[in-house]
């Protein structure tokens, strides 16, 4: 019985995007949404984006930049090492990918490189603090706690489908490493709950995320799903954060009530998709996200991110064996990726679906931080590599990335930005930093740049001080 009680209330915590608790801690007071900024609306190139997450730290030079190939032999140099994999053409005429990369090559005919973002110096280097920065665009910590990117659009642009929750987060458990800090940024922050993710940490188990727990039938959870309301407007305690919060609890409930009745639920079901389809998509997770997020996009989702999962010494956080583990990885993402794009552009979605994908930072073999601003290393590297554990890039470099769009308006076969050829592999031209990443997005939807919200006396914009300015060079 405990057990059922306690799935019960899972459940209800994962139909509500978040956890009851989050009305009351991601607001600092009462005096919420006090006033906001109506913006005048913007012409749109894109109505969905579909963010493509490649948690951990994904080196450049490993994958989409690619540098003076070095093999491995006993006694190299960590120094000489800039690329452990040989470069290979794209589509794109003088556009190289490292090996292991192929299927997005072919696919870069219908989108942009940018290959000079730059991370944030968050005065120590930590994925979580990095990844907060990237998807909120403030830097850790805050007095309020700033919407994700996909909330804003979740706001301000709402759901093209009624009964899919606009904004969808698949890919990344809380039972891992750095569990809390992971959770402070998949938040609507003070807009409410009702813009925040819905949480699918396997996407293989979709249509789970839709259904009632094992051992409860629709009927009992539909008059169980009623009791509550009626207890919550009967018994104050019940009722946590302000008037508004709870009313956006209370919107939340009701969309993930009407998903589960709806026919879109079935959406989630990839049981139901090809088998070929399937299969070109199965190589885990994350590739079955990007199945997911595909057949969202397709029919209403408005903003989705699929996550390969931050773990701390796991995936792209490859602190050793960072060959072989950029390897695996590259394994994971090439045909998914590839795949996504060429169904999305076969059905004539992808001109309305900007696709992004981005990293918290990138790797170097003997350089943690930047040129000027090097931080404590985290990782034991030799000057000699005598273990081919020690061959790949282990160490976090922050000064110089890549981000891949495709759709939405974006140029075709198109490279913005340049890093340098030798170490230190930073930025050199056209620099990008986050603010400039998420008004471009924002742009893309046809989101003014002024937009904002007063809280408790502070204006509040979708980046700091509404300074940031989309990359017009991105769109064509």
């Amino acid at each position: 019985m405990k057990e059922l009680f306690n799935a019960r209330r899972d459940f209800i915590k994962k139909m509500g995007t978040a956890s009851l608790a989050a009305a009351a801690t991601t607001i600092p007071s009462a005096s919420f949404l006090a006033s906001c900024s109506k913006a005048p609306v913007l012409p749109a190139t894109a109505d969905t984006v579909i963010l493509l997450w490649m948690a951990g730290g994904m080196a450049h030079t490993e994958t989409f930049d690619p540098k003076a190939y070095v093999p491995y032999e006993k006694g190299v140099e960590s120094k000489r090492v800039l690329s452990t994999f040989p470069k290979v053409p794209t589509i794109v005429d003088g556009l190289y990918f490292s090996e292991g990369l192929s299927a997005i090559g072919q696919v870069m005919d219908k989108g942009t490189i940018i290959r000079s973002y730059r991370s944030a110096d968050l005065g120590h280097i930590l994925h979580t603090r990095h990844q907060y920065h990237w998807h909120t665009c403030y830097e850790p910590p805050q007095s309020v706690q700033p919407p994700h990117i996909g909330a804003w659009i979740a706001k301000e642009k709402g759901s093209l489908n009624p009964v899919i929750p606009p904004f969808i987060a698949m890919g990344q458990r809380f039972t891992v490493g750095e569990a809390e800090e992971l959770k402070a940024f998949h938040s609507a922050g003070f807009l409410g709950s009702e813009y925040g993710p819905f949480l699918i940490p396997d996407p293989s188990s979709g249509l789970e995320s839709v259904q009632p727990p094992q051992g409860m039938s629709l009927s009992r959870f539909e008059s169980r799903y009623k009791l509550y309301r009626e207890l919550a407007e009967q018994n104050p305690m019940l009722k946590q954060g302000s008037d508004y919060q709870q009313e956006s609890l209370a919107r939340s409930m009701e969309r993930s009530y009407q998903l589960l009745r709806s026919p879109e639920a079935k959406l989630f079901d990839l049981s139901s998709e090809p088998m070929d389809s399937y299969e070109q998509y199965n190589t885990g997770r994350f590739g079955l996200g990007c199945l997911l997020a595909k057949r969202l996009a397709m029919n209403g989702g408005r903003f989705i991110s699929v996550s390969t999962e931050y773990e701390p010494f796991l995936g792209w956080d490859t602190h050793e064996n960072g060959h072989l583990r950029a390897k695996r990885m590259k394994d994971l993402i090439d045909r998914p990726v590839a795949q996504l794009i060429k169904d999305l552009d076969q059905s004539g979605h992808l001109d309305r679906t900007l696709i992004i994908m981005a990293s918290e930072f990138s790797r170097d073999a003997i350089m943690e931080g930047r040129p000027g601003l090097k931080v404590k290393d985290q990782v034991n590297q030799p000057d000699l590599i005598e273990d081919e554990k020690f061959y790949g890039m282990h160490r976090h470099f922050t000064d110089g990335s890549s981000i891949l769009m495709w759709g939405g308006g974006i140029k075709k076969g198109f490279v913005f930005g340049k890093t340098a050829e030798e170490r230190p592999c930073s930025s050199i031209e056209n620099t990008v930093v986050i603010d400039q990443i998420h008004q471009s997005v924002y742009h893309a939807l046809g989101i003014d740049p002024e937009t904002h919200y007063t809280i408790e006396g502070r204006p509040f914009y979708t980046t700091p001080d509404g300074q940031g300015a989309p990359i017009m060079e991105l769109f064509g």
